[in-house]
């Protein structure tokens, strides 16, 4: 039996090979996973910083959101450490809470009362007059927040895990959600200076929430998603992205490494147009997100396997409708031509989401346990 030890997953965030087996990544598991994985119920947490912050001012009410959080952590332990992971993640709610959401039903097999899906055709900010009225986060609440939920967590953390948190959204993600992506798209051209404004309001929060996390000693290493792409290329020039997002990912990963902790970036899309820049710029240690029909992890691998760790990698489509018996086989050829020489972790290629077979979720992992034993055969 394979015990939990983050020496494992940061033994392949190094591109170094782990001592026994290929380590686990996924960015986080869905709560209907986790939920019917281990029979425990997570209970929903505050969605912003600015609720957390007024919860904490009311002795009563804080004392419930740490009953709360304390419960809700000790569910995810249990998740990962008992299905072979070395790190728990961890996350905080949103500082940049929005109302341009769209609810549809949800057909996953393990299902939830609603998804939510982001109104690209209307901003919660669309305007100058929007940005000034709109209720920005205090930087010292926001690591007020983050520490309240570091300090309950660090005391549930088994030996030897660690755990990773994940920046509630990304540069990118968080400036194109305010603003909607059709209002954003028009604003680069009709007001880049109010989207330059957004990305520096929205860069510092996260650059403070990436120092604060990596300077934690239980923190291993700090993810930020920042979904980028589309199958086929980015959402935005590769000119706006370089312009725009890409330097306030560099300091967000200068803010990790000044701590000697690795900064994973997750962003779906086909990125090849960028990866010399996430590398040699941006300072990326390791990629997650991946999708066979158009950026798959084998052919990342080749190219960036010996400068960059990459993450998971199975296929989503796999993982929610291949057979059985057709997916162990496609798991261990994934394994075969990712793992050797070490820099890679075995996970899904998105998130454990909750439409995804349960059979294919595990056996990826049974897989992982048996045929990812160093040396790889």
């Amino acid at each position: 039996m394979f015990e939990s030890n983050f020496e494992r997953l940061l033994s392949a965030l190094r591109l170094e090979e782990p001592s026994d087996r290929v380590p686990f990544y996924d960015l986080y598991a869905d709560t209907e996973i986790v939920e019917t994985l281990t029979g425990e119920k997570l209970y929903p947490q505050p969605y912003s910083v600015q609720s957390v912050v007024e919860s904490l001012r009311d002795p009563v009410q804080a004392s419930k959101l740490s009953k709360l959080v304390q419960h809700n952590t000790n569910v995810l332990v249990r998740f990962y450490g008992g299905l072979g992971y070395d790190y728990v993640t961890f996350s905080i709610p949103t500082p940049f809470p929005r109302a341009n959401v769209l609810l549809a039903d949800d057909t996953a097999p393990l299902r939830r009362t609603k998804r939510v899906w982001n109104d690209e055709s209307r901003g919660t900010i669309e305007s100058r007059e929007d940005y000034v009225e709109y209720q920005w986060p205090d930087d010292g609440e926001v690591v007020e927040v983050f520490l309240f939920y570091y300090r309950i967590v660090e005391r549930l953390l088994p030996e030897n895990m660690k755990f990773i948190p994940l920046t509630p959204g990304g540069v990118f993600e968080n400036v194109t959600w305010l603003m909607g992506l059709v209002p954003f798209s028009k604003a680069l051209y009709r007001d880049r200076a109010l989207v330059k404004d957004m990305f520096t309001r929205v860069g510092r929060v996260l650059e403070e929430l990436c120092k604060v996390s990596a300077e934690c000693e239980e923190v291993g290493a700090v993810t930020m998603g920042d979904d980028m792409g589309y199958r086929n290329g980015p959402i935005i020039s590769p000119f706006n992205l370089k312009e725009l997002v890409l330097p306030w990912q560099k300091r967000c990963a200068e803010a990790v490494h000044k701590f000697g902790k690795p900064f994973i970036l997750h962003s779906c899309g086909n990125l090849k147009v960028l990866m010399e820049d996430l590398i040699s710029y941006v300072g990326i240690d390791a990629k997650h997100s991946f999708e066979d029909a158009s950026y798959p992890i084998t052919e990342y691998k080749e190219l960036y396997g010996d400068r960059i760790a990459l993450l998971g990698g199975v296929d989503m489509d796999k993982l929610a409708r291949m057979p059985a018996e057709h997916f162990v086989e496609y798991v261990k050829e994934v394994i075969k031509k990712c793992a050797p020489g070490g820099g890679y972790a075995l996970g899904c290629g998105n998130s454990v989401a909750n439409y995804v077979k349960l059979e294919n979720y595990l056996a990826m992992l049974d897989v992982g346990k048996r045929y990812g034993k160093y040396p790889i055969k």
